[in-house]
């Protein structure tokens, strides 16, 4: 294996394509602020609201590469969008941030969802890992008190999904129009856990320690099916399951993101016990989730499989079976892992306009889906580069 030119690989899809794309074309110069909506043909939205979600994985993902790639222009599209949070999407009345606001700054949704409130976690630890900015330190501190008033379940454990600007209960706690309005997901709960394991980098206190420990327990307890493989995706308040979805990307993704927690954590049982369901559940994401080309499909829901290959679950995969490939030294799992960067290669980026498509139909013909959007950002591709570079740094020394 030369893996000097395989991390070539993930740092030229990193630097070249995904990051100069986002420099050049998603930020507004004259504006000082995100496009966002662009389309698969370049088309522009100057009035498209930014989505909490989109610009706390812009923050992330800039902070993250400028830990790699230490640039001036990585640090400024990261403080760029520190700015954005700090002044247009922070309550200043109730703390927290908004779902959305328009360009201007006037939030568009101010429900507090917190799947994104973890995502401002997750993306102002990294930006102190990377820039060491105290205000950020302090803001994620704040948000992780404000997480645990107001989203902990102290009753039944676990996080309920959603609260009004005033944290108070909301009649809607769904994340998408797509999802189950109920009071607890997995999708919240695993970045929750992701943006825990990041803040706890940064401010390693019992208290946050002892939470990653829960969010694991959770996983381990509440939300893996044991006898499947898969990950429960909707649950009401005292855990009771609420669907039959099986999310192929979501498994495989957990399945390193846990193991990443449980070794940030550092207690050797954990990690014993968390590297154990990886194992399990790579090799069902495999049996069931894999088409023969090396695609992973999006999900399978009540028996029906959706014949379509997002981008970020074949980001996912990459990241997932070479993670399981570490754990076990079985060859399999480095095999997967290059079969899915070779689908992506083929398939998923946009080698004409830059970035990545949405994701490809059952045809491989690329979806209609914009290729920037609230819910499409640099994270999952630009996050299973960096994981790829520092992954195959360790195996080098």
């Amino acid at each position: 294996m030369n893996w000097h030119n395989f991390k070539k690989q993930f740092e030229n899809e990193l630097t070249d394509n995904i990051l100069n794309y986002w420099v050049k074309e998603v930020y507004d110069t004259s504006r000082r602020t995100f496009f966002g909506r662009i389309t698969n043909e370049g088309k522009k939205f100057p009035e498209a609201p930014l989505s909490a979600v989109f610009t706390t994985r812009v923050l992330w993902t800039f902070s993250a590469a400028h830990r790699f790639f230490p640039t001036a222009i990585y640090k400024k599209m990261a403080d760029e969008a520190f700015r954005i949070l700090v002044e247009t999407f922070w309550d200043n009345e109730n703390g927290g941030i908004y779902w959305s606001v328009f360009p201007d700054g006037k939030p568009e949704d101010t429900k507090k969802q917190f799947y994104a409130e973890a995502f401002f976690i997750y993306a102002l630890s990294e930006y102190w890992l990377a820039f060491k900015d105290e205000k950020a330190k302090q803001l994620a501190v704040s948000m992780f008190m404000l997480m645990e008033k107001y989203a902990f379940d102290a009753e039944f454990g676990g996080y309920i999904e959603a609260n009004t600007a005033d944290w108070k209960e909301t009649t809607d706690q769904r994340l998408s129009p797509k999802d189950l309005d109920v009071k607890k997901s997995m999708n919240t709960h695993l970045h929750i856990l992701e943006a825990y394991t990041n803040l706890y980098r940064i401010h390693k206190v019992e208290e946050v320690e002892k939470k990653v420990e829960h969010l694991l327990r959770v996983f381990l307890d509440k939300i893996l099916d044991e006898e499947t493989g898969h990950l429960i995706l909707f649950f009401d308040k005292d855990w009771t399951v609420r669907s039959e979805i099986d999310s192929y990307g979501h498994d495989i993704e957990a399945t390193w993101l846990m193991h990443e927690a449980a070794e940030v954590l550092g207690k050797k049982e954990i990690i014993e016990e968390v590297e154990h369901v990886a194992i399990k559940m790579s090799g069902v994401a495999i049996k069931e989730g894999l088409a023969p080309h090396g695609g992973m499909y999006y999900e399978k829901a009540e028996g029906h499989l959706q014949e379509q290959f997002d981008w970020w679950p074949q980001a996912e995969a990459v990241v997932g079976f070479f993670n399981t490939w570490q754990i076990t030294n079985d060859e399999k799992y480095l095999e997967y892992a290059k079969k899915s960067w070779k689908f992506i290669q083929d398939n998923i980026v946009d080698k004409k306009n830059g970035e990545w498509f949405w994701g490809v139909d059952s045809n491989l013909k690329p979806l209609k889906t914009d290729k920037v959007s609230p819910w499409k950002a640099p994270y999952h591709n630009g996050r299973m580069c960096m994981e790829m570079i520092r992954r195959i740094d360790m195996i080098k020394e």
